[in-house]
């Protein structure tokens, strides 16, 4: 059985597939964020980290579409391993799982595809800008747009989260179950890789638990300061 076969066909080959696109996706997540937080720092830094990932068009959607193909087989793979996992679990057997599990690992096929909605949208929202009229360079003839530029990636995102409360909070649930779904995806990945002994369990768990919570409570901060004004657009 060549390899590709292998992985797709075998159980521990898909867990070795969704352990190794889940660990480039969270190593995506972190340097994301990190990136986003600089809009703390003055508006000139993050429209600057913007123009940088944008001078490089190559690259730039080389890593999209490594990205995009790590997310599609992360979320395929896992469907149909949790499809094979019930289908050939008897049913006492479920019973007694479900004692032992925990929420967040019982519901990581759901909020895995809700976190899939919220990219989708994310990208459609910040990237694409086709959802929000406002996310567009100001057009003074047909009084369209806030953005100075292609990159006023500060503009946007204060204006982004100000305008629609509805957004914000699908962002907020979203960025819970993104959380949620870490919380337990983490502990799993490293568990698949070896790192399972008696004495690295309890950490690797909670160090998982503490990397998810820290990532969704950088993540969130963004929006809500946008909220409570303590990131505001610059005055004119």
């Amino acid at each position: 059985m060549n390899p590709i076969t292998f992985f797709w066909k075998s159980s521990i080959g898909k867990k070795w597939l969704i352990a190794l696109t889940g660990l480039v996706l969270i190593g995506y997540v972190i340097g994301h964020l990190i990136g986003n937080l600089q809009i703390f720092l003055k508006p000139e830094k993050i429209n600057a980290y913007a123009v940088f990932l944008h001078s490089m068009p190559g690259a730039l959607w080389a890593i999209r579409a490594f990205l995009i193909a790590c997310l599609v087989l992360h979320v395929v793979t896992t469907l149909k391993l949790v499809a094979e996992n019930r289908a050939a679990r008897p049913v006492g057997y479920a019973m007694v799982k479900r004692i032992q599990s925990t929420w967040a690992s019982r519901t990581m096929a759901i909020s895995g595809l809700i976190v899939l909605a919220f990219i989708v949208f994310h990208i459609l929202h910040f990237t694409t800008r086709s959802i929000d009229p406002a996310l567009h360079i100001v057009d003074p003839e047909h009084k369209n747009g806030v953005l100075h530029d292609e990159y006023d990636v500060y503009t946007m995102i204060i204006t982004g989260f100000s305008h629609h409360p509805l957004i914000t909070g699908f962002y907020l649930l979203s960025l819970f179950l993104l959380a949620l779904h870490l919380s337990h995806g983490f502990s799993s990945l490293l568990q698949t890789v070896g790192i399972n002994s008696k004495k690295t369990m309890h950490p690797i768990s909670v160090g998982g638990r503490a990397l998810a919570w820290l990532l969704f409570a950088g993540y969130a901060f963004i929006p809500i300061a946008v909220w409570i004004h303590l990131l505001n657009l610059p005055q004119p």
